[in-house]
């Protein structure tokens, strides 16, 4: 199962230095609801190579707003610390399995 990430725990775990995901998303977010199964697997199958977690835009604020999400369902990817990959809106098992692989390598 992904973690929960907030504004308060999200900065250290990107600044780890492991390779994080975050799944920006919202209750009222019908796309998002139906990428939170895809979230989770990919939390299992990642585990302890990947940080993946959810930041609920409804709860949390202030990290959307420095990462400048205006449309749910966001993911962005991490590395080093550093902001790697975005992408917005739903997406596929598949896709997000090639970028977590690029990350990694």
């Amino acid at each position: 199962m992904a973690q929960t990430f907030t504004d308060q725990n999200i900065h250290s775990i990107i600044e780890s230095g492991r390779p994080v995901l975050v799944d920006f998303w919202a209750t009222w977010c019908g796309p998002c609801q139906a990428m939170s199964p895809i979230i989770d697997k990919l939390a299992e199958e990642y585990q302890g190579r990947v940080e993946i977690g959810k930041y609920n835009c409804d709860d949390e604020t202030e990290f959307a707003t420095e990462n400048r999400v205006m449309a749910l369902p966001t993911i962005i990817l991490f590395r080093d610390g550093q902001r790697v990959t975005r992408l917005a809106g739903s997406q596929t098992p598949e896709t997000l399995r090639q970028k977590l692989d690029a990350l990694l390598s």
